[in-house]
């Protein structure tokens, strides 16, 4: 499996666009037989899988990739034996497609109601991590969707191998190969192509950096999910619990920090500063995490660094933090309303009025009470699979599963009604 240089992108497109007409008119048990297919045959053919990694993990290694981008790389039996389990898992999932709601009776006798139906072609342009690849194809085949994947050079054999699996299934099912593309080419032209295809791409959802995410938004015709970074902050207010705050510290800062749901700012309330930030000190030490801290706090940690503004805008994405001393509920709220990036916020406090000023007022796409930001997850949230986070207010925000990938149409039920 090799990358075709001479790939058409707008070919593919239309192509894609004709099979998402295949997809949609799929009933439930049909996709669910499909992937349940699919999961099957990635876990049979996973020999095949990792020959082709191993591709991309020394080619990885030769261009000199952290060693955090090739363990997200790294394909094992157990990582493809995941895949499998997810897409499995998606096939457990409540299919949205065709669901009527709000169904009403208007005063001229007709019912009016709104049909969950697909968007039709969705591209993902996205880097590393292979199992993105099953797990969107796997998303948009149940929301009845057909989608373009374009990875990053440095997943090309993993993706193509997974892709023929996928391809393969599809084939013994007679059904349109084209509901699902992965790009043979990783050359930067052809997502300026990809990004062209406004008659046949309905949504293009880019996981990545934030060059990529800017890139995608800037030279984008078609309408464009945004996730540009997580600065997730938590608040600490005055009436909240200590040993709470210091936990949901300790776990939204440190369990995964390279997460766009990991912590990024500390906010404290001036009133509990001198009793929390001790035990926030002792607490993060042991992951030797940095500190950038406001001139009130900091005197409460080793070693810090005085805190700028563009640390509070900063997404770490390592073991890092900004800090600051709030002199009242108001003026967090200010600071986060400045500095958010729209992704996750968490207010600790035994006060029930104060946190649900604390959600009213921010409006973030994951706002939560007492409980850490790394349960900004799909999964986390209940959705199964996510396909990307959204931080732009569209029809979807916040992490989308299967409803994010629908829209809705209008539906009238008559019995001969006319306007006059």
């Amino acid at each position: 499996m090799t990358e075709n240089k001479n790939f058409d992108i707008a070919v593919a497109a239309g192509q894609a666009k004709a099979a998402s007409r295949v997809v949609a008119q799929l009933t439930t048990a049909e996709k669910n037989a499909l992937l349940t297919d699919i999961a099957a045959a990635i876990v049979a053919d996973t020999a095949a899988i990792l020959k082709e990694n191993e591709k991309d993990i020394s080619a990885g290694k030769e261009k000199g990739l952290s060693s955090a981008m090739l363990d997200r790389l790294l394909l094992t039996e157990q990582r493809v034996a995941d895949i499998a389990e997810a897409i499995r898992e998606i096939v457990t999932l409540t299919d949205p497609v065709g669901d009527i709601r709000n169904l009403a009776l208007r005063p001229n006798g007709m019912q009016v109601g709104k049909m969950a139906i697909p968007l039709g072609v969705i591209a993902m342009i996205y880097e590393a991590r292979p199992n993105v690849t099953a797990e969107a194809a796997a998303l948009c085949i149940k929301s009845g969707n057909a989608v373009i994947l374009r990875g990053g050079s440095e997943a090309i054999h993993s993706n193509l191998a997974l892709a023929q699996c996928l391809h393969k299934v599809l084939q013994q099912r007679g059904i349109h190969q084209d509901i699902v593309t992965v790009i043979p080419d990783t050359s930067r032209g052809v997502i300026e192509d990809l990004l062209k295809q406004s008659q046949s791409i309905d949504l293009v959802i880019p996981r990545g950096g934030e060059g990529l995410i800017r890139y995608v938004t800037e030279n984008s015709r078609i309408p464009v999910i945004q996730h540009f970074k997580g600065v997730c902050h938590l608040f600490i207010d005055k009436y909240a619990d200590i040993n709470k705050g210091v936990a949901i510290l300790v776990n939204g800062k440190t369990q995964k920090p390279s997460a766009c749901n990991a912590l990024e700012t500390l906010l404290v309330h001036q009133d509990i500063a001198g009793t929390f930030l001790p035990e926030a000190a002792k607490a993060l030490s042991p992951a030797r995490v940095k500190i950038h801290a406001c001139e009130l706090s900091r005197a409460y940690f080793d070693d810090a660094e005085l805190a700028t503004d563009d640390d509070y805008h900063a997404e770490y994405l390592a073991q890092e933090i900004a800090v600051k001393v709030v002199d009242s509920f108001d003026a967090a709220i200010g600071h986060i309303n400045e500095f958010t990036s729209d992704h996750t916020e968490v207010i600790v406090s035994q006060d029930y009025s104060r946190a649900q000023q604390f959600v009213k007022r921010i409006n973030s796409s994951v706002v939560m009470i007492n409980a850490s930001s790394r349960f900004s997850d799909g999964g986390q949230l209940g959705l199964g699979s996510e396909i990307g986070i959204s931080t732009s207010k569209l029809h979807a925000y916040g992490p989308m599963g299967l409803e994010a990938l629908t829209t809705e149409k209008f539906v009238v039920f008559g019995d001969g009604q006319i306007r006059e």
